[in-house]
Order: structure tokens, then C-alpha cells, then sequence
């Protein structure tokens, strides 16, 4: 893209971000930097906004050189807080721009909002305990049982993202304390411990039918987050849950996994996976099931469909800009000059989307941007509107007067230009309303023979404002001073419409709307009205103020029709009275009978009204209905239609346009017919179709898109149908969703039905369009069809990576992602090991989604100095590892603040950055350490044969135990072994998910050759050291003799209970775990599939208890470790037969 974005700006002299400020969340008094970096024609000038206001610099908050923020140290104080939306203005002599909104939080973790409860649950049945807190950013929360860390998924226990922690089929050693912890940036809480009592099952036990003890949440997301649909059932036997949608359409299963036993995680949520989903628990075997439904709501930021381009109009001409935008919610669109924000006037109007500016003058110049904002966020798009000035274009015409001729009609007058007057060729006389907001303004184009005129189509008693522009061939001149006059008023073209109802027999309330100024002709003043029986000639007038818009009378005879009408005057006098309006009163025994509907009527076109209409309160009681009847003024009343009583709206079509209608309506129960609603309303007028011109051709269509690498696109498209065989040509519109920038939109000729599009960016989403161009004739734009280029791989390491202590031995690791534009980041790798580990090149590993930049790292050791380094991935490969960061956990589980070394960068919160000066050094040394290793191996290889015809043979039984006669040392309470070091496997790496030997390089799988049995044997010295033990065979051992022994690797079994998990109380589990488990790989940051184990010999007694091994085991962490490592590295161990057993005794003989 940057490629693009200097060739248009080289072409095309405009100005645009190449980088925007983007949301953080920081710790207080942490510095941030909010990144600016805009690209134009220099010189450019940037400013900051906060809030909208602009922001002013100091000490602790200043620009850097390139345009972007920096706050040494972020404030949260009430007083003086950081926290806020920002944007940066970029400013040159071409105009302003302003960036996108970014937001500010710093990092908090309060209280728990719900913290777990107690409770007792039979066993066999199912555990669910829950606790929520509010943190920035959201926490990972795990859980402890009797405070020892949960692992966060096993057979039985699920630890769901939202703090919810399921156990199934419970056992009686769960039973037990449990509690979460919640653990973000800014702090780590534990909640109140919670009691789980299981109480004894019957036996046999009942069967139960399922029960959907916890079932799905309407939720919502926002797009490319993450959506957990929980669903826990319970039942005898145990219910199987599915799930399904309710519009039918299958679950993405790319992106969706299940959690535990049946909760629904979906990962990177898009639109199309809103909906409603159902959790069904059935019990297997019958049809006994039930149902828990949940919506899902996914938010989308909005995104650009349509954007302005830039344009070069003349002086006094016309500019449109168009912007559409996509999101959810819809997102608001507003309209912006040089930064700041375009309100309407006569010449300047929006409509919805669209942004028209008439009568350009030489100060619309200048960069307009369209912002479309939601509260996912905002997006903006830029033009550039340039206006040509022309040479010797007229003065503006002078001394313009208004004067009124009557209530319609205003006459203008006006003198020649002062300069050039011999050019003009044409007036434009321009007018609109004086009052109000967004009004329309009107332009009406004159010849050069006059300097009068006469507009006669305007309202009466209103205030307009004038202005003449006068036009040469190559131009227009200024325009002229505004003038402002006002139409004389005029009685009113007609009067209100009437609303009648009755609240009893004797009354009826008397309502109508306000007329519109255009029908008013000025203020109103007064209104009459008149009422009569239909029997009887004498009329009663009654004159009402001006400002009222309803009458009750009174005192009227029950069951007798009355007749009235109204009319309406202005300080010019009255206007013409309504034609007389029937209403008949209730019958005076109709106490009980329905109310009047509250009536609405509303024009739907020109031959169609539509009817709403409620009862007031109570008067739905019996009801059975409505009777509705209409008719034209002057026409008899028509029948009545039957309405059902629970329909409240109904649609009268079949009308005639600009006519005056009375309508209706009544409810009746079986008590009779109800009190009446009359109501008249005017049909607008139609609007005349015109002569439609020579449409266009139609557009292209079953575009199709395919990616054919990281840069670029294949696409295809078919040809519309036409009567004759004319030369079609094609263009294809190409842009990233949502650019901001319209110059940078790539447009492509070609006459065939397929083009490659090359010289795209990878990993990003692309919109394309075409369209066909014949016999001068352009089509529409086709449907836009949406394409992803495919990603690369991670060239660099993530940034920005932070190991922080927070408990003796938990820390806090901490990461950005990598600086790199357009690579997706799906999965981040997480190696760390202590010193000694780090040597023997034994790392362990965790491993987090590419939304998931944070990570506990459990267990660590006091006393022991810990390395971390972490690794992006995606499904394009492995990107490179960050630098490692050292970490001293001290003996009082505290890190220091400060860490100096002399082959490190020392930072605060315990931890550095190695330099490669610090890693050549340590390479180097480990190196001459092997060599010297290396050498001592062979020397004992050359002393131990030439002792051998002074040896006593000793036979090794296999599978035996140590005879009583075995030889001992000089020092008994000294055992001898040695660590297995794990091979480093430099070029190859194995996949740590499956359970297959398969080796993998970066070119694809590596095929086996001959396979060769390769044995791995370990050389015991008599002074080495126990660093590990586990349980192994003896082995009968003579003085002054070399043994080696092979090593095996024990499957290990899954726990049944918790107790398992977490081993016998007393034992000391040696190494470092993770609550997502770990594997030990090689220095090289590959992770291996091989758990290497080391496996030492016990060469006193034949056998020792669990106890003493586990005090030795603790012992060898204070002593010295002696290495012996294979010159050659091993790829995998062979299993031992019975041949290599007999080999081994014949190599110790």
C-alpha cells in the first residue's frame, strides 16, 4: 500500500494518513504513544484533539517528530485524567484532514461484581460455580481447589472465558474451597472461597429426565470477537447436548468448537453468525429432550460502500460528493471541511448520504471528509474539491433591491457589473427562505437584456433572501450583496381539518390540526366555529384564539346529528369555512357502551390513507368488534366495513388524489355500538412520472473472486445479454474496505470477462465492481463481491514484552502484537524456562489465540532466574521469536525493581532485554562447555577399555533387581546419576498437537530415510551428582567400571479425580507447569513432541520409597549438575529389545 500511496501522492498533490492513532488501554503512569504520521506536500502541520477540544502540550505530553503523541506518564486522577478520544488534525496548504477516534483507557480490575456461592450437589451429578468482575482490559480468570490452580480443561472440568467453572459426573474428592482469580495488567484479585458439599447418590439411582440447569445468554458481540454460549444440563443418564440454529442455516464449524460438555464457543464472530441458537439436551436413547434458545447480536464498526471522489469544478458550479457506509449499528454520517464540520445553508445541503454544494465559491476549496460513526467506532474518507478561477471575469452586479408586489411575488432590480459588464451573457437570480434550517435554494437563470425580474411562486407572509451572479463564457463573477424582503400575508387557502369524538351523550370534543404556513398565508389569528342540528337552520358561531387547536361543547341533545365546520383568519381577514361535518351523539342510555378510538390518519400516496387507532384504557372490555365507513366531502356516506376486535389498522386504498375525505369509526360489544370518531383528511396530489431517456445497458453479472496469492486476485464475470453483437469494453473498480482515501481507488480497462489483479496487499479485504461501457453508454457499477488476499507469515516478533511478578510464584507476561501492517496474527507461542533449563535447552511452552496478548505463567521456582520470549503464527508459518526477557524470582517471592547486569539492558519490574552482545557470549561459553564435555567422554571411553581384563564380568538380568551383593560406594549417601540433557534440534521441529513422529521444516514435511535403531545412553561417573529421579530398573554395578543404560518414556494416564491432578499430598512436583499444560523444546524456539524425561539409576538399595526419592529429588537443586550430552543429537529413542539388552551387557564386559 505505501508503494500506492507515494505514487497517487507524487501524482496527485493531496494529503492522507499513512498511520492513525488506534484504541489503547495502558497501566497509570505507564508512557504511551499515539501514533500520527501524515503524508503530502510539505510543509505539514499536526495538531491533537481530545474530547473535540484542542490539547494543549507540556512537559508530559508533547509531539514527536513524526507527528505522533507521547505521554511520558498516564494520569488517572479525577482532577487530571488521560482518559478521553483522540484524534490528530493534519493541516497543509491544500486544507485539513482529521484522523480517526481513538480511545484511551487506563488499565483497571475492580472488585467482584458476583463472587461464587456455596452449594451441594449429589454425586455423579454436575458443579457449576460463577464470579464476574469489571476490568480494562478483560482478565483471565481461573479457578483454585482448596487454592491449589485448576487445570482450565480436563475430562470432567471446564473453565469457561466468563469466569464460570463446570464440573461434571462429581465425586466425592471434589469436594472442597474453590475460587476464581481474575489477573489483567493492572492488578490480580481472588474471590471469597466457595464450599462444594457432595452428598452420597442412591443407589440404584432414579432416572431423571434432562434439565438445562444453565443455558444460553442473549449476547452481544462485537465482530472478530469471541461468543460463548454456555449450556450445562443435567439428567439420569447424562444428557447429550446439540445445538442448531432457528433459521436452519448450519453452524460455521470452522470457527465454532465445543467446550467441555456442550458449551458453544464461537471464535472470530462475523455478521453471519447472528442469529438465534438452541441448546438441546436429550437423554441418549429416547426422545425426552429439552430446549434453551439465545440471540446472538453481532456489532459491526462501520465500513465504507460508497465513498466521495475528489473533483475540479469551475467557479459557480455544482459539486456532489457520495458516501455510504455499513455497520450495526447503522452508522451516522456527517461531513467535515478542513477538520471542521460542514453545516447546511442555501447553497451547501445534505441529503442523508449525499453532500451538494451549489454556487461554488473560491472559499469551498479545500478537503472534505465523510465520517460514518457508530459506538464500535468511526471511519472517514476524503476529497478534495478544487475550484478554477478564471482571468478577467466580471464584477459582481450592484445595488440589488427588493420590492413586494403582493403575497406571491417580490420584484428585483439590479445594476450592470462595474468591471467586464460587455462579457456577461446570462444573470442567475438565487432565492430561498430566510428562516429555518436546510432549506432548499432556488435558482432561476435569466438573459443579458434585463436587470429585472419578477419571482412570483412564494409564500405569503414569509421573510426571502436574493443574490445575482453574473456569467461569462469561461466563468461567473462574485456574488452580489444578499437581500432580504418579505411577502405581504394573505387569508388562508383553506381551512383546518376536523377531529370529531364524543366523551357522553351530551357532548362533543371538537380537535383539528394547525395549518401549514403555506396554507396559513401568514399568522393565524383567530378561528370560528360553527355548529348546527341537521334539523334545525339556526347556526352557533363560536370565534377561538389563534393558538388553540381543540373545543369541547357541551350542553348538546343525546342521539341527534349535528353539523359542523370551521374557518380560519390572518390579519387580511377570513379565509373560506370548512364544508359542514356530520357527528351524531350517543344515545342517552349508552352508559356502557365502547369509547371512542383515539383515531390517527395518515396519507400513504396519493390514492391510499391508512387508519391506526386505540381504545382508551378499559374500553377493551367485551369487545367485538369495529364498524368503519368514509366518503368523499359532498358525497353520501358509504357502508360500513366490519373490522376484527384485534386489529388496530387498517388501509383504505382505491382514493382519488387531491380530495378531501371524512372518515369513521366506531367499536361496538354486546352492549351496543360505541361512541364515534370522526376525522377528515386531503389526498396529496400525484406526482407526474416524466419521459424516461434511453436507459442504460445493465450491468455485468456472477462476478466472481478467488484469491491467487497474498497480492493478488483472480476475477471473473459474465456478459449481460444484448439484442446485436456491439464491442464491449469493461471497467473493474479495486479498493481495501473501508479506504479513506477515494484517490487511491484502482481502476482497470480491459474488453475480456476475466482479469488478475496484481500489486494488492496481503491479508486484506478487498471490494471489487464492474461495470461495461457500450455505444457510450455506462452502466451501473455490478454488486460488489469481497475478497481477502491470503496472509503471510509473521516477519517479526511481537513487541513490547513485559514479565511482571505478581505472586511468589505466578508472573504476568505481557506482549503487543508485531508492527507489521496487514499480517494476522491467529495463535502466539509463549517459551520460557529457567537458566538451567534455558542451557539444556529445555523450554516450556504455552501457547494463546491471536486476540490474547497476555499470559500467567505458574509455578515458578524461587531463587531461579527465568527466561521468556514469545512468537506470532498464523496458518502461513511461524514468524520469528522477541527477544529474550529474563526474570529473577527471589527466595521472599519478590522480583526487584531494579536488574543490572553486565550483559544486559536493565528496565524496572524485574526484567531486561538480552543484547546480542549478552547472547554471542552465552553461545560461546556453552560451546567450549560442550567441547570440554565432549573430550572427557572419550577419555573415560579410552581408561574404561583397558581396564576391562581386570574387571570381574557381571551380568545383567533384565528386569531384575540389584543383587544383596552389590558393591558399595565410598560414600553411601551419595547416589550416582546424572542429568539427560534433551537434544536441540536445530532445523526441524515436530508437532507438539498430534501424537505422530512426522518432522516438519519450514519447506514442508521431511520424508524418512533408512531407518537406523539408534540407542540413547547415558555415562555414569562416579562423582556426578542426583538432579532428577524417577522410578527405573537397577542395575548391577562394579567399581571403576563405565554403564550405560537406554532411557523409556512412560505414557502418562489422566487423573479420575482432583486429587489425582494435583498428586499426594506431601509430593513435590519438580519442573514448572502452566494451567494449559507445557512441553520442553529445544534452544532453537521449536517445540518438540518428545517429553523428555531424565532418567537416573538408584545404585544403593535395590529399592527406595516415594518420600526419600522426593528429598533427594529437592537436594539436587543445591548441588552442582555435571552434563554429559551425545555428540551427535537424536532424533527420537528406540524402544529396547531383547538384542540391545544383550549388547549393553557385552559393552560392560
Amino acid at each position: 500500500m505505501n508503494k500506492r500511496i507515494t505514487a497517487s501522492a507524487t501524482g496527485f498533490s493531496e494529503l492522507f494518513f499513512i498511520k492513525e492513532p488506534h484504541d489503547v488501554s495502558a497501566l497509570r503512569r505507564d508512557a504511551v504513544v499515539l501514533a500520527c504520521q501524515a503524508h503530502g506536500e510539505a510543509p505539514i502541520g499536526i495538531r491533537w484533539l481530545k474530547n473535540g477540544a484542542a490539547l494543549a502540550e507540556s512537559e508530559r505530553l508533547y509531539l514527536l517528530a513524526n507527528g505522533s503523541l507521547f505521554i511520558s506518564e498516564v494520569e488517572s486522577r479525577k482532577d487530571k485524567s488521560d482518559e478521553g478520544f483522540y484524534q490528530c488534525l493534519a493541516q497543509n496548504k491544500y486544507g485539513s484532514i482529521l484522523s480517526q477516534r481513538a480511545r484511551l483507557t487506563i488499565s483497571s480490575l475492580s472488585s467482584f461484581t458476583q463472587q461464587p456461592a456455596s452449594i451441594t450437589v449429589m454425586e455423579g451429578s454436575v458443579a457449576r460455580f460463577v464470579c464476574k468482575i469489571t476490568a480494562t482490559p478483560p482478565p483471565i480468570i481461573t479457578w483454585e481447589f482448596n487454592r491449589v490452580t485448576l487445570p482450565l480443561a480436563t475430562e470432567r472440568i471446564t473453565v469457561l472465558p466468563g469466569g464460570v467453572l463446570q464440573i461434571q459426573g462429581v465425586e466425592a474428592a471434589d469436594a472442597g474451597s474453590y475460587r476464581c482469580v481474575a489477573t489483567n495488567m493492572a492488578s490480580r484479585r481472588k474471590s471469597s472461597e466457595a464450599e462444594l458439599t457432595v452428598t452420597a447418590a442412591p443407589s440404584p439411582r432414579v432416572p431423571q429426565r434432562p434439565r438445562i440447569i444453565a443455558g444460553p445468554q442473549n449476547l452481544t458481540v462485537p465482530v472478530h470477537s469471541t461468543a460463548l454460549l454456555e449450556c450445562m444440563a443435567t439428567g439420569n443418564p447424562r444428557p447429550l447436548i446439540s445445538w442448531s440454529r432457528a433459521d436452519h442455516k448450519s453452524i460455521d464449524v470452522h470457527k465454532t468448537k465445543v467446550l467441555g460438555n456442550g458449551n458453544l464457543l464461537i471464535s472470530d464472530v462475523k455478521p453471519q453468525h447472528a442469529g438465534i441458537y438452541f441448546c438441546r439436551a436429550t437423554t441418549p436413547g429416547t426422545r425426552n429432550y429439552t430446549i434453551a434458545a439465545a440471540n446472538i447480536t453481532v456489532l459491526a464498526p462501520p465500513s465504507l460502500v460508497e465513498w466521495p471522489e475528489s473533483v475540479t469544478r469551475p467557479r459557480a458550479g455544482t459539486a456532489r460528493f457520495v458516501c455510504t457506509a455499513e455497520g450495526f449499528p447503522a452508522p451516522q454520517i456527517t461531513w467535515l471541511k478542513n477538520g471542521e464540520p460542514v453545516h447546511s445553508n442555501g447553497r451547501v445541503k445534505m441529503y442523508n448520504s449525499k453532500l451538494v454544494i451549489n454556487q461554488i465559491i473560491p472559499e469551498d476549496d479545500g478537503i472534505y471528509q465523510c465520517q460514518a460513526e457508530n459506538e464500535q467506532g468511526s471511519v472517514l474518507a476524503m476529497a478534495r474539491l478544487i475550484v478554477v478561477m478564471s482571468d478577467n471575469r466580471p464584477s459582481a452586479p450592484r445595488n440589488v433591491r427588493a420590492d413586494t408586489v403582493s403575497s406571491s411575488a417580490i420584484l428585483l432590480a439590479w445594476e450592470r457589473p462595474m468591471y467586464n459588464s460587455d462579457k456577461v451573457i446570462a444573470y442567475s437570480v438565487h432565492y430561498m427562505k430566510a428562516e429555518g434550517l436546510n432549506n432548499e435554494e432556488y435558482q432561476i437563470v435569466i438573459g443579458n437584456d434585463t436587470t429585472r425580474y419578477i419571482i412570483d411562486d412564494l409564500e405569503a407572509g414569509r421573510n426571502y433572501t436574493f443574490y445575482i451572479v453574473a456569467y461569462m463564457p469561461m466563468g461567473a463573477s462574485r456574488m452580489s450583496d444578499h437581500v432580504i424582503q418579505r411577502t405581504f400575508e394573505d387569508v388562508p387557502l383553506r381551512a383546518p381539518e376536523l377531529s370529531l369524538t364524543s366523551r357522553s351523550p351530551s357532548d362533543i370534543q371538537v380537535s383539528w390540526q394547525p395549518l401549514s404556513h403555506k396554507l396559513s398565508r401568514g399568522r393565524v389569528s383567530g378561528y370560528r366555529l360553527s355548529y348546527r342540528t341537521s334539523t334545525d337552520g339556526a347556526v352557533t358561531q363560536l370565534e377561538l384564539s389563534g393558538h388553540k387547536t381543540h373545543h369541547l361543547l357541551e350542553s348538546l341533545l343525546p342521539d341527534t346529528t349535528y353539523l359542523l365546520r370551521i374557518a380560519a383568519a390572518t390579519s387580511i381577514g377570513w379565509g373560506e369555512p370548512s364544508a359542514w361535518t356530520s357527528h351524531r351523539t350517543p344515545k342517552a342510555s349508552s352508559t356502557k357502551v365502547p369509547l371512542a378510538p383515539e383515531l390517527q390518519l395518515e396519507s400513504l400516496n396519493c390514492t391510499t390513507v391508512v387508519l391506526r387507532w386505540h381504545l382508551p384504557a378499559g374500553g377493551a372490555t367485551g369487545l367485538q368488534g369495529y364498524k368503519l365507513s368514509y366518503h368523499e366531502e359532498s358525497e353520501p356516506e358509504g357502508p360500513a366495513t366490519q373490522i376484527p376486535p384485534h386489529q388496530r389498522q387498517h388501509t383504505i386504498g382505491g382514493l382519488d388524489p387531491r380530495k378531501k375525505y371524512h372518515v369513521k369509526l366506531l367499536a361496538y360489544s354486546f352492549m351496543g355500538e360505541g361512541y364515534q370518531a370522526d376525522q377528515t383528511i386531503s389526498t396529496p396530489g400525484c406526482v407526474s412520472v416524466r419521459d424516461r431517456l434511453v436507459p442504460p445497458p445493465p450491468p455485468p453479472h456472477h462476478v466472481y473472486a478467488r484469491s491467487n496469492s497474498s497480492s493478488s486476485v483472480f476475477l471473473h464475470w459474465a456478459r449481460p445479454a444484448f439484442s446485436g453483437a456491439q464491442t464491449v469494453n469493461y471497467t473493474v473498480r479495486c479498493n481495501p474496505v473501508g479506504l479513506q482515501n477515494a484517490s487511491l481507488v484502482l481502476y482497470l480497462q480491459t474488453a475480456a470477462q476475466s482479469l488478475m489483479v496484481t500489486d494488492l496487499d496481503s491479508n486484506t479485504d478487498y471490494e471489487f465492481a464492474v461495470r461495461l461501457h457500450v455505444d457510450q453508454l455506462s452502466s451501473p457499477w455490478s454488486p460488489v463481491v469481497y475478497q481477502t488476499t491470503l496472509p503471510e507469515a509473521p516477519a517479526q516478533a511481537p513487541v513490547g514484552v513485559k514479565v511482571t511478578l505478581i505472586e511468589g510464584d505466578t508472573a504476568l507476561v505481557s506482549w503487543k502484537p508485531p508492527d507489521e501492517l496487514n499480517v494476522a496474527v491467529t495463535r502466539y507461542t509463549i517459551l520460557y524456562a529457567s537458566r538451567r533449563a534455558w542451557a539444556a535447552g529445555e523450554w516450556q511452552i504455552l501457547q494463546r489465540e491471536g486476540s490474547v496478548t497476555m499470559a500467567l505463567l505458574e509455578n515458578l521456582q524461587s531463587g531461579q532466574v527465568y527466561l521468556v520470549k514469545v512468537s506470532a503464527s498464523n496458518q502461513m508459518g511461524d514468524g520469528p521469536f522477541s527477544s529474550a526477557v529474563e526474570l529473577t524470582v527471589h527466595t521472599d517471592g519478590h522480583a526487584p525493581r531494579k536488574h543490572v547486569s553486565a550483559h544486559g539492558t536493565a528496565s524496572s519490574d524485574g526484567f531486561y532485554h538480552l543484547d546480542q552482545r549478552s547472547m554471542t557470549g552465552i553461545v560461546v561459553g556453552v560451546s567450549i562447555a560442550l567441547a570440554c564435555i565432549i573430550i572427557c567422554i572419550l577419555i573415560l571411553a579410552c581408561r574404561s577399555k583397558s581396564r576391562q581384563s581386570s574387571t570381574t564380568k557381571s551380568t545383567r538380568q533384565a528386569g531384575g533387581q540389584t543383587p544383596p551383593t552389590a558393591v558399595r560406594l565410598a560414600n553411601q549417601s551419595q547416589a550416582e546419576s546424572v542429568e539427560v540433557m534433551m537434544p536441540m534440534m536445530r532445523d526441524h521441529f515436530i508437532d507438539a498437537k498430534g501424537g505422530t513422529n512426522l518432522i516438519i521444516n519450514s519447506f514442508g514435511p521431511v520424508k524418512p530415510g533408512i531407518k537406523k535403531k539408534r540407542k540413547r545412553w547415558n555415562f555414569f561417573k562416579r562423582d556426578s551428582k542426583d538432579v532428577k529421579r524417577v522410578s527405573s530398573p537397577s542395575y548391577s554395578y562394579h567399581h571403576g567400571t563405565t554403564l550405560l543404560c537406554y532411557t523409556e518414556t512412560s505414557p502418562q494416564h489422566p487423573p479420575s479425580s482432583l486429587q489425582g491432578l494435583f498428586g499426594p499430598p506431601g509430593a513435590d512436583s519438580e519442573g514448572s507447569h502452566s494451567s494449559e499444560g507445557s512441553h520442553e523444546t529445544g534452544d532453537s524456539g521449536r517445540y518438540s513432541h518428545d517429553d523428555t524425561e531424565a532418567t537416573n539409576l538408584s545404585l544403593g538399595a535395590g529399592s527406595r520409597s516415594a518420600s526419600l526419592r522426593g528429598e533427594e529429588s529437592e537436594a539436587s537443586d543445591e548441588t552442582p549438575v555435571r552434563e554429559v550430552t551425545e555428540k551427535e543429537p537424536r532424533r527420537h529413542a528406540t524402544p529396547p529389545t531383547d538384542d540391545t539388552l544383550q549388547e549393553q551387557e557385552m559393552m560392560k564386559r
